[in-house]
Order: structure tokens, then C-alpha cells, then sequence
């Protein structure tokens, strides 16, 4: 794990504000680290600069409390939501990823690309593509 950590994919100013214990297991753990090394630490490669982790992991009392869903792979530690500072960034970001060799799960452009969800289920790499 070159540009990412556990401790940053784990934070959250929701569950501090609300008393949540997001500490994740080693299971989940193992899927953040997958997902770093897949996918969050060579898309910062190919970007050049900075990513902002804006979710990573969410337990399920924090998930609720954001208005996740329930099928949600922040709850597995498999997704995180970023962002490169504004829409257009962002676009860019995402249509690098769309247009990269680099195997994912899930990519969403969220909110007209207010920020960019990504997921890496390691036994589910369809590079399913959505906008919200």
C-alpha cells in the first residue's frame, strides 16, 4: 500500500459525531487492502496526484446512519467513494478509470460526479458502470 492506508479508508466523521465503533476485522481488512493495491493505488498512479478518500469501510450501524444500502460493499470493506476536489476532476478521474486496464467491480459516477464510487470484489470483476 503505497498512497493509502487502513486508517483512512476506516475513518469517519459520522460515526466520531455519532459514537459508532467502526473497527473493522481482519476480513474486512484483507478487502480494503485488495482494494488499495487493485485498484486505489495504481488509479493514483495513472492520475498523478492526489485522491481523496471521501468513504471507505462502513459497519452496519454506520452504514445505516449514512443512508447506505444494504447490499452496500462499504460494508465489506470492498468499496470507497473519492474525489480529486470538483465535478469536472472527478470526470476526468472516472473516464481514466473507465479507460484504464485496471479490474474492478463496480464504478459509479455519483450525483453527477460529485464523487466517484468504486468497489473491487475480488471474485466479481464485471466493470459494471453506473450513473446516478
Amino acid at each position: 500500500m503505497k498512497y493509502f492506508s487502513i486508517e483512512e479508508m476506516t475513518k469517519s466523521d459520522t460515526a466520531k459525531a455519532k459514537g459508532i465503533d467502526n473497527t473493522p476485522s481482519q476480513e474486512v481488512i484483507d478487502n480494503l487492502t485488495k482494494l488499495i493495491e487493485a485498484v486505489l493505488d495504481p488509479l493514483r498512479e495513472l492520475w498523478g496526484s492526489a485522491i481523496v478518500i471521501n468513504s471507505g469501510y462502513r459497519c452496519e450501524e454506520l452504514n445505516k446512519a449514512v443512508g447506505g444500502v444494504s447490499t452496500s460493499h462499504h460494508k465489506l470493506g470492498c468499496a470507497a467513494d473519492i474525489t480529486v476536489g470538483s465535478v469536472e476532476k472527478n470526470k476526468e478521474l472516472f473516464n481514466k478509470l473507465l479507460n484504464s486496464d485496471l479490474k474492478w467491480t463496480q464504478a459509479i459516477s455519483e450525483k453527477g460526479c460529485r464523487w466517484i464510487h468504486i468497489s473491487y470484489v475480488e471474485n466479481n470483476l464485471k466493470k459494471q458502470v453506473l450513473y446516478t
